[in-house]
């Protein structure tokens, strides 16, 4: 007899879904029993770092990754990591297990109660199922609705009784399914859209994460070249969907709209490729758009799509659209934008060093294809316009702005591209968020190199003081870390680098070796 728990995983192995990230209670338990020999289970100590390795997983790999959590308390502490998942259109699919069936109406202990209505609106769908089972065909249905554009964050609650259940007939045909989406926009609208950018005087390219999802960054620089438009960075950037020194490379657009209304004036149509129009942070009101411009938003996301407050949109493939507009405009006779200039060294005096001299010395060092993790909110800037990225899937940073993703996304992430070398750069006050993912790394030699920049304050909230003139905030510093005595507690090779010849020298071994390090840098506080 084919149980659930045995169909089940029959269709997890159809869709490559072999590695579990998790953290288990008794509700898990009877999931995990006669664990598949070609699975594995990579354990994190909390929910939290559990989700974010996950996410990093399914960011780097570009396909689901299956997150296992403990009931109702589990998926609580995973719900903070599952912001920046829902935003970066990552597709985890969520498990929790539940109290058996014949008591969750009496709220026993360990009890999800209305267990799907708890992580919305985080999560795309989010079901329990009905009987035993119906568990095979809905785990097959979050699967699928995970990875379908956009794609996102789905759950799903599973009583544990319901794993030794006979599976129900037909169950073979679940783990056979393929479901794929086909998002090319019609030949006219194409059309129209080519003629808009041909007829442009000076049109400008916008650049987001899901472009880089979709792993179209060449069609992107393509595009550029051909309407010689320089490419900024669409704001709050998450991802790095465009080449850091390509002539056409400006920058990353400030998360305000009177700021991108002035970065991008003189520009007659805004066309914005694979991101939200426009991820706004601080509060600075101002022209949606500047004067004489239009915007044509190209996204996956129909919600994206429906909330901008201005411009049209096409909901579409973003590699397919990109290679049809690639193919349908016509050259153009503008001259190629020139290169931006690269900032000059710092002159680093003793004490702690110019988070600017740490990224030049990490962009020295570090691969061609290098892929970075970071998670230092006050030193965005700084490292946009020191660190050269080249290749796709080459930065990674909390799309919802909540902290704890970065030294845990930096594991999932080395988990799913072990090819290339993953350099987690984290602040002092963000470390501590995901701190035991540390242990994570050391028990599964996962060979991230950390970097902590420890200033001993939260740097960005320091500067939003200012800007929000509260100077009296209490609970912006973060002294009295040791951030080697706590690599060291969890297992991993912890070494302290105050001053650029250290930090060379560290990094480079770093690089060299095959285990986890952690890096701590003593840095000054800057503006982000």
């Amino acid at each position: 007899m084919k149980t659930v728990h045995c169909a089940s995983y029959d269709i997890l192995r159809r869709h490559g879904l072999t590695t579990i990230f998790g953290n288990p209670g008794s509700n898990e338990l009877p999931f995990l029993k006669d664990f598949p020999a070609d699975f594995r289970y990579i354990l994190g100590l909390h929910e939290g770092a559990v989700v974010g390795m996950a996410d990093g997983f399914a960011l780097a790999s570009g396909q689901p990754a299956f997150v296992n959590l403990h009931a109702a308390a589990g998926t609580g502490n995973g719900m903070g990591a599952l912001t920046n998942a829902w935003y970066s259109h990552s597709p985890l699919v969520i498990s929790a297990g539940q109290q058996v069936r014949s008591m969750i109406g009496v709220e026993a202990m360990l009890a999800n109660v209305e267990a799907p209505q708890l992580p919305k609106p985080l999560v795309k769908w989010s079901a329990e199922p009905a009987c035993a089972q119906d568990v095979p065909r809905a785990l097959s249905q979050a699967i699928h609705m995970a990875n379908l554009a956009p794609k996102a964050p789905v759950y799903l609650s599973i009583p544990y009784d319901d794993w030794a259940q006979p599976a129900p007939a037909g169950v073979e045909h679940l783990a056979a399914r393929n479901v794929a989406s086909a998002g090319l926009p019609s030949p006219a609208q194409l059309g129209e859209l080519a003629g808009r950018l041909s007829r442009a005087r000076n049109p400008v390219l916008v650049l987001g994460p899901d472009v880089d999802g979709a792993r179209a960054n060449p069609l992107a620089v393509q595009l550029a070249e051909k309407l010689r438009m320089p490419a900024w960075i669409a704001p709050s950037a998450s991802r790095c969907p465009f080449p850091t020194r390509h002539p056409c490379f400006r920058g990353v657009l400030p998360a305000a709209i009177a700021g991108i209304s002035q970065r991008l004036a003189g520009h007659d149509l805004i066309l914005v490729v694979g991101a939200p129009v426009f991820r706004y942070h601080q509060f600075a009101p101002g022209d949606y758009l500047p004067a004489g411009a239009e915007l044509v938003h190209i996204t996956c996301d129909p919600g994206e799509a429906a909330r901008a407050p201005m411009g049209d949109a096409l909901v579409g493939d973003i590699f397919l659209t990109l290679e049809a507009m690639v193919e349908s405009v016509r050259t153009s006779a503008r001259p190629m934008p020139e290169a931006l200039p690269r900032p000059a060294p710092r002159a680093d005096e003793a004490g702690p060093l110019h988070p600017e001299t740490v990224f030049d010395v990490i962009d020295e060092l570090a691969p061609d294809d290098a892929i970075f993790v970071k998670e230092s909110t006050s030193t965005v800037t700084a490292f946009w316009q020191r660190v050269q990225m080249r290749e796709p899937g080459s930065y990674f940073f909390p799309a919802a702005g909540g902290l704890g993703f970065g030294l845990p996304a930096a594991v999932g992430v080395q988990l799913a591209q072990p090819q290339r070398r993953v350099i987690g750069i984290i602040g002092d006050g963000s470390a501590n968020y995901g701190i035991t993912a540390l242990w994570t790394a050391a028990q599964y030699r996962i060979p991230a190199v950390f970097i902590i920049l420890k200033n001993g304050t939260y740097g960005a909230l320091r500067w939003f003081a200012g800007v929000l003139d509260v100077p009296d905030a209490p609970g912006l510093d973060v002294p009295g870390l040791d951030f080697c005595q706590l690599g060291r507690g969890y297992g991993v090779r912890s070494v302290q680098a105050a001053d650029a010849a250290s930090l060379r020298a560290e990094l480079a071994r770093a690089l060299a070796g095959d285990e986890p390090v952690l890096i701590e840098v003593p840095t000054l506080t800057i503006e982000p």
